[in-house]
């Protein structure tokens, strides 16, 4: 789960090199290119291209003023405000031709699901609420986001964006009319708004199928029915409270036993494994990985979405047991299949703290609903160029 980082995140120099620059632009051509191709106008390209390099440069907070100031004569605030909050671009395309291109470029491996918690100081910025962090302990003021992330054992770069909305902000009309929100847009809770950010993108983009792994962190909220019965794979962390009924004959005497997930982990113990080869994150936990799997069910009346599941828990050797709780409906892949991709939350959570904050992702400072779903989605390309910058030139033309 993508919490609160510190600011003080860009306290170290993160301005590129001449090489680093050299091939950050060689990508940044080559990804507009692609990306870009939906927006009908030039002028709509070079002004995507300079905010791309605004917050791929700007020290500090990548505001749409810092921006400017930082281009200085080749456009102005006004018209790059313009650009980002009262344009009538559409950034579904670029997120679709972004997802596209990052099939081949990382390749992606699986689609992580997971909110991003956005502090803010006022009111006025769309769906700011007040929202209890896990990572500070607190309750802060905030926006939250739902993020799908094209994920590799080696780097993720975010494709989709979903901004939950409270109910004050779909009720109040004068709040909702300053703030741009689309007609038709509903009060969601966290799972739901997950859903919907998984189902756009994995099921409705025409991509490749890939595995979705749904980290809600802390959040732990009851699946919507329709993601529960979903068909596609699917691997979703589950607090140690998850009541789930045993259907595995492996944990004898317990079959058709309605127990928490950490219970049935426990009794599972001596069913762990050792999961072979190289973490994707070094140091994510000391000692070797270890992995068990139990077979079970949701704990209500036979109907959609209550067919055989995975149990998974994962861990190291000499460490609490289970470290972390994931359910599956993926039952007959093998469990080290399973474990990998769990990593896969953590391979998100450190390219969050180390590219997404250097590049902006939570620093729109305006108001409007359509304003900040064209920053998040430019600052997702930026997020591209600097993790693809870093990688063989290749593996992006072979993006065609």
């Amino acid at each position: 789960m993508i919490d609160v980082h510190p600011r003080d995140i860009r306290a170290r120099d993160d301005r590129p090199t001449p090489s680093d620059a050299a091939s950050r632009d060689t990508v940044l051509a080559e990804l507009t290119s692609r990306v870009f191709a939906s927006l009908p106008r030039s002028d709509q390209r070079r002004k995507g291209t300079q905010y791309l390099n605004g917050l791929l440069s700007t020290q500090g907070r990548k505001s749409i003023r810092n921006i400017a100031n930082l281009l200085g004569s080749q456009v102005s605030e006004q018209n790059l405000h313009h650009f980002i909050s009262d344009s009538t671009w559409d950034w579904v395309p670029l997120r679709r031709a972004l997802a596209d291109t990052l099939e081949a470029a990382l390749p992606t491996r699986a689609w992580v699901v997971t909110p991003m918690t956005i502090p803010k100081a006022g009111q006025n910025s769309v769906g700011v609420w007040r929202y209890f962090s896990p990572a500070l302990g607190h309750t802060l003021n905030a926006q939250r986001a739902v993020g799908v992330w094209a994920a590799s054992e080696s780097a993720s770069v975010p494709v989709n964006w979903r901004l939950q909305l409270p109910s004050s902000w779909l009720v109040d009309g004068s709040r909702r009319s300053q703030a741009a929100i689309p007609e038709g847009t509903s009060s969601e809770s966290l799972a739901e708004c997950a859903a919907e950010a998984f189902r756009e993108t994995a099921l409705g983009w025409g991509l490749r199928a890939r595995p979705t792994v749904l980290d809600l962190g802390d959040a732990h909220e009851p699946l919507p029915e329709k993601l529960a019965a979903t068909r596609a794979p699917l691997l979703v962390r589950v607090g140690r409270d998850t009541p789930l009924t045993v259907t595995d004959p492996a944990v004898p005497g317990r079959e058709q036993t309605t127990l928490t997930a950490h219970e049935i982990m426990g009794m599972a113990r001596n069913m762990r494994r050792p999961v072979p080869g190289r973490r994707p994150l070094a140091g994510v936990a000391e000692g070797l990985p270890l992995a068990a799997a139990v077979r079970v069910a949701l704990p209500r009346p036979p109907g959609p979405g209550r067919g055989h599941l995975a149990l998974v828990g994962l861990g190291t050797y000499g460490a609490r047991w289970p470290g972390e709780l994931w359910l599956s409906n993926r039952t007959t892949v093998p469990v080290e299949h399973l474990a990998r991709l769990g990593w896969l939350a953590n391979r998100v959570t450190q390219d969050s703290a180390a590219v997404a904050d250097r590049v902006g992702l939570r620093d729109f400072t305006g108001r409007s609903f359509t304003g900040w779903h064209r920053h998040v989605t430019l600052a997702s390309v930026a997020h591209a160029v600097a993790v693809l910058a870093g990688r063989p030139q290749q593996s992006l033309r072979s993006a065609s």
